[in-house]
């Protein structure tokens, strides 16, 4: 096992993380299946959402009787100080607990700081007073909006989608919260499904100083190659390079991450797949994506208003449209 500190927080945690967004899509038996076996496998930090609708309900299920085992992460959407209140108290109901160890805003458009006219930070600080939280902390998917909560100085941690197609301005951020003593947690560590070897993403994570991946688990068998990364630290072997260099070549650059802040579109367009489909295609089996469903959420693409809603909204900077009708060109290649 490989034991960390997150960040300058004092918590001691396994280095692989539980990402609890998956086991929305799976009964509550089965998810509490899977996080007594993650745990007993050596994971402790489990993060979810108030947005991930009965994920947080399914962990207080699982870790009943047993909450001083786990490191408890969840984030909140709220717009302001007092919604984020109710949130709290519903999360701190669901999850079966008095208390959150890492408490994040979800992924907000601006950095919260105390005084600001949501009132969020304060509330927070609040809350953290009262022992209902540890640790403030926040998710983003803006570089900009990481940047600055890095630089306030008001954060124990980010987290930030990272894995071994990400760019050097995403490793910038990761040295930053080095430099200053806060905690990284990598979301999206697959890059959204587009990476399919679980080892090799997990020995690439290995040599990721700091870094926590919180690997999105849904099935045991996705559990079983985490757990086995937890059992003993993956060395980075030839085979991984090999697999890690041919999906950089493949991947890397100006790929859509299926995030979704792009949508809604104002003519119903399924931006966040229809915008990378020839990489599903490629890379998993094609039947469904050729189906004539999907089909017929192409042809929407046709009906694209180029009105830059969805670009302006791409926390990658993406040119959107552009990717849609590339998109749209090579998918018609396929029949």
């Amino acid at each position: 096992m490989t034991k960390i500190q997150l960040g300058s927080t004092g918590i001691t945690i396994e280095k692989n993380g539980f990402g609890c967004l998956p086991i929305q899509r799976i009964s509550k038996e089965e998810a509490a299946h899977l996080l007594r076996k993650a745990l007993d496998g050596g994971m402790n930090y489990f993060d979810t959402a108030r947005a991930y609708t009965d994920s947080e309900e399914k962990m207080g299920f699982a870790f009943a009787g047993i909450r001083e085992k786990v490191v408890i992460a969840t984030k909140s959407m709220a717009k302001t100080g007092a919604e984020m209140k109710k949130e709290l108290e519903t999360s701190l109901k669901k999850l079966g607990t008095d208390y959150i160890d890492v408490y994040q805003f979800h992924n907000p458009a601006f950095c919260p700081k105390p005084g600001g006219e949501d009132g969020l930070y304060d509330a927070a600080l609040e809350a953290q007073a009262q022992g209902k939280i540890r640790h403030i902390a926040i998710t983003n998917h803006r570089l900009a909006v990481a940047h600055e909560a890095i630089d306030s100085g008001l954060y124990a941690l980010l987290q930030f989608p990272y894995s071994y197609l990400s760019g050097p301005q995403d490793r910038e951020l990761v040295d930053k919260c080095r430099e200053k003593g806060m905690g990284f947690v990598a979301m999206k560590g697959m890059a959204g499904g587009l990476i399919q070897d679980g080892r090799a993403a997990a020995a690439w994570m290995a040599q990721q100083e700091g870094v926590v991946p919180i690997w999105g688990v849904q099935h045991e068998w996705e559990l079983d190659q985490f757990l086995a990364a937890v059992r003993e630290t993956p060395v980075m072997t030839p085979e991984y390079q090999a697999v890690i260099d041919k999906d950089r070549g493949e991947l890397a650059g100006g790929f859509c991450r299926s995030c979704g802040y792009c949508m809604p579109c104002p003519v119903d367009i399924q931006i966040n797949q229809c915008a990378r489909i020839n990489l599903l295609i490629r890379r998993a089996p094609s039947a469904g994506w050729l189906s004539e469903e999907w089909q017929g959420e192409m042809k929407k693409i046709e009906n694209c208003l180029h009105c830059g809603q969805c670009s302006s909204r791409c926390p990658y900077g993406l040119d959107t449209p552009q990717l849609l009708q590339d998109n749209y060109k090579e998918y018609w290649t396929h029949f």
